[in-house]
């Protein structure tokens, strides 16, 4: 921008000196009488700001400004430019006496100083006025001026309309036929007008920034399939917006009663509901529960209420959300959870085959062994009933033992549904371990027990956590197999671990596990055995999370490698909670 420019925008008037301007402020002064003039301005005025108030359009506001300031001052026609500072650009907001083949040139025009005296007031937030484009030498030689005057306008005074923070919205043109200059009565009525205007703009903002809000968190509550509620306790009052009309399948609309509701919970869980509803309305605590919807088609909803008071305790605002989906998805998760673990127990059958035979042949020989000497010693000529009776006393034994295994089999290779109950970990450990004896024989392993004989009890499903240790001891060996240089020593531990939780340690002398595996082992289908399924290892993990517990591993600083988990007690918060 050139010096002239620069000079001539300092002033903030754009203007030659001719003859005739002083007749023309003469005359303006003289069309309306002080008197007058100030009630017709304050009439005007306030007729703006009832539209604004009243809920008026934009454009129908800025129209009426426009033609306000059109009547109080002859021979004037009035444009409101509004600024999408994205652009930045003008966007007609109102300019009702301007003919169409005007506005269409403003209409997206670049906001820039070059350009027009609009884009001068709007960028340096300053009035600027040209008495006489003609005459003007910053614009008489420009397009503006050509465009202008071909529509028969000579003069043009542009007032940036300012936001309280001081942005501008827009800008405020007045034209002339005629070169002009505005009276102190004009500029006083352009001051309080582009303060109107700017409370009409910013207005419209709001309201247009309120309701994209709004249509935002429908959509969001829609997406999520949470609704919120206000509920006064003293009259319960209350209020539902359009996603909870929605999860409780009632007539948007329809009053919100707690009868209403009574209607929708299902029967099963109306006691808790209504006792937690109880409980609000006395010591106004805070509602975080979950209960089911009964439908009209019989079908029942999953949802989930959070629901907070307000500082006065006298009211709560809150959010129900529809969490069907997410249950079902649970409740699939704990079905394939139970069919990987069988599946896991089922492939780990072939591996303890030789276990399985000797833990069952013992007893089965003992029984045959005895049932011989019980019947020579009957068959005998002077027949031996004591003996007879004490081989008999070992049948038995080892009949019960032969069933105790048996029975251990079932349990662990069997396939069943998840069974919480109360349970010690170390007892757990010591059945793994009675099942894998002859496997540890076999491979020549060192076994150290260190199960904890004072250990917490935990809940849960103990075949379920017996498989997760039959899995990290079967890893160990395997691990060890082909260790030729140092002893095959196996630790298993039971101990507390701190914030009332227990923990089990399975730590051999393997050949351990790298760095990048660490992090990789206990997914699905990852193993760093040739002919592994990695299926083990990602059952235990998802077995250990659903008792709310993790599981890890590291590589030991000697040679191999330790696996951990470790899962609440019956006496944790985590527990309980």
């Amino acid at each position: 921008m050139d010096s002239e420019l620069n000079g001539a925008i300092e002033s903030s008037v754009i203007s030659p000196s001719f003859t005739g301007i002083e007749r023309e402020i003469r005359k303006y002064k003289e069309v309306v009488p002080d008197g007058d003039w100030i009630k017709s301005q304050l009439a005007g005025e306030n007729h703006l700001l009832e539209m604004i108030a009243s809920g008026h359009s934009l454009r129908d506001v800025l129209d009426a400004l426009c033609t306000f300031v059109e009547k109080t001052a002859p021979e004037c026609c009035c444009g409101v430019y509004l600024i999408d500072w994205s652009g930045p650009s003008f966007q007609v907001g109102a300019a009702p006496s301007l003919p169409e083949s005007y506005i269409e040139a403003v209409e997206g025009l670049a906001v820039s100083c070059e350009i027009a005296p609009c884009g001068v007031a709007a960028l340096l937030k300053k009035q600027v006025i040209s008495a006489d484009l003609e005459r003007d030498p910053l614009w008489k030689s420009t397009p503006y001026c050509a465009h202008v005057t071909a529509h028969g306008l000579r003069s043009v005074w542009s007032t940036p309309i300012l936001s309280r923070s001081e942005s501008v919205l827009g800008t405020f043109a007045i034209y002339h036929r005629k070169p002009s200059l505005p009276s102190r009565q004009l500029q006083e009525l352009i001051a309080h007008i582009t303060h109107i205007a700017s409370i009409a703009i910013e207005r419209s903002q709001a309201e247009a920034h309120l309701k994209r809000s709004e249509s935002l968190l429908a959509e969001g509550q829609r997406l999520s399939s949470t609704g919120t509620f206000w509920w006064r306790v003293a009259t319960d009052d209350i209020q539902w917006s359009e996603e909870s009309y929605r999860i409780h399948e009632v007539a948007l609309g329809t009053s919100v009663t707690f009868e209403l509701l009574a209607s929708r919970v299902h029967p099963e869980d109306l006691p808790r509901f209504m006792d937690h509803v109880e409980r609000a309305r006395r010591d106004t605590s805070d509602l975080d529960f979950e209960y089911r919807l009964r439908m009209f088609d019989g079908s029942s909803k999953h949802v989930h209420v959070v629901a907070r008071s307000t500082r006065d305790r006298s009211e709560y605002i809150g959010a129900v959300q529809d969490v069907t989906d997410h249950r079902r998805a649970e409740q699939t998760l704990s079905k394939i959870r139970s069919e990987l673990a069988h599946v896991a127990r089922v492939s780990s059958l072939g591996a303890l085959t030789a276990s399985i035979a000797h833990e069952v042949n013992q007893p089965l020989s003992g029984i045959i062994t005895n049932a011989s000497t019980c019947i020579r010693m009957l068959d005998a000529s002077q027949p031996n009933v004591e003996g007879a009776r004490e081989t008999a006393r070992r049948m038995l034994r080892d009949g019960n033992r032969a069933a105790d295994v048996i029975a251990r089999l079932r349990a662990l290779f069997g396939k069943k549904e998840f069974t919480v109950e109360s349970l010690d970990l170390s007892d757990a450990a010591r059945e793994v371990i009675a099942l894998s004896s002859n496997d540890l024989q076999r491979g020549r392993v060192v076994l150290r027990a260190e199960l904890a004989g004072d250990l917490p009890r935990v809940t849960g499903d103990r075949v379920q956590l017996q498989q997760v240790i039959l899995n990290l001891v079967r890893n160990a060996l395997d691990a060890m197999d082909g260790i030729h240089d140092r002893a095959r020593d196996l630790l298993i531990r039971t101990e507390r671990e701190a914030g009332d939780r227990v923990r089990l340690t399975v730590r051999d002398a393997g050949v351990g596990v790298d760095d990048k595996s660490l992090d990789k082992l206990f997914d699905a289908f990852y193993s760093t055995k040739s002919d592994g399924m990695g299926v083990g290892l990602a059952v235990s993990r998802s077995i250990i999370e659903s008792h709310r517990g993790r599981i890890w591993a590291s590589q030991n600083e000697d040679s191999g490698a330790t696996f951990v988990f470790s899962i609440p007690s019956d006496g944790s918060s985590e527990r309980r909670a």
